[in-house]
């Protein structure tokens, strides 16, 4: 009679591979199972003949120690390669993400202010004090069309004084006057008219050689111009044409 129970069920009951209940399950039925009892013991005698055989041959120790090492060496070499190299490179990664940072902060200090003068303008802070300048009681500290009223509010509160001039002959009438800061320094600005649109016009003492500051450009939507004249630097900015600012700097610099 044959009985049901799988040879991977008894083979696994053999080698130790069942769990408690079901090895307590087999040997119950083992009580009861002549035909599985024959089958384990069969098993057990091939098993045991095999090793009364002595059909392989145990490593020598010397070569054990040399196989252990080599383990051992391959998993250090592995816990640097996957540790240690990705650690480096995030320093590496981060490092360069610093100096990158600080080449363009480095860069924009160009545009700073010299014990001399100012010797490049600050174009950013520029634009962002024209906007700023654009909301309500912002745009001039003297209001007054008189370049005889503008001009002698800057007294005393900067050491260089600013020329004003009135255009409204050509179309740039004078507005007023106020003093804004730029990279730390306070700096006149001059605020003029057109065509119901506001050009401030920041005012500093310059030199002829500040060749390295473009003489146009836009940013953040509003057009700028750098001019030079008579020891002063101009920037103009406003949201007019670029030929509305170059009108304006070319009588600036008259």
């Amino acid at each position: 009679m044959t009985c049901e129970i799988s040879q991977s069920l008894l083979h696994g009951y053999l080698d130790g591979e069942l769990d408690p209940v079901r090895a307590q399950e087999f040997e119950r039925h083992l009580e009861s199972c002549s035909h599985c009892i024959a089958q384990l013991e069969e098993h057990e005698s091939v098993r045991a003949s095999f090793k009364a055989a002595k059909l392989y041959e145990r490593a020598p120790e010397r070569l054990a120690k040399k196989i252990r090492r080599q383990v051992s060496n391959a998993e250090s070499e592995s816990d640097y390669q996957w540790t240690w190299v990705p650690i480096f490179r995030w320093i590496a990664a981060s490092a360069a993400i610093v100096l990158l940072i600080a080449v363009l902060y480095l860069g924009g200090q160009k545009i700073l202010f010299g014990t001399g003068g100012v010797e490049q303008v600050a174009l950013n802070e520029a634009v962002d004090a024209h906007i700023r300048s654009l909301q309500p009681g912002h745009l001039t500290d003297v209001a007054s069309t008189d370049q005889h009223t503008v001009k002698p509010w800057f007294d005393g509160k900067l050491n260089y004084v600013p020329p004003v001039r009135d255009f409204a002959e050509s179309g740039f009438p004078l507005i007023g006057g106020r003093l804004d800061v730029l990279n730390g320094r306070s700096v006149a600005v001059l605020v003029y008219g057109r065509r119901k649109h506001f050009i401030n016009v920041f005012v500093w003492p310059g030199s002829s050689n500040d060749a390295s500051i473009p003489a146009t450009g836009t940013r953040n939507g509003y057009q700028w111009n750098y001019s030079h004249a008579k020891g002063m630097d101009f920037c103009a900015i406003s949201d007019v044409t670029a030929a509305d600012l170059h009108d304006l700097a070319e009588l600036l610099q008259e």
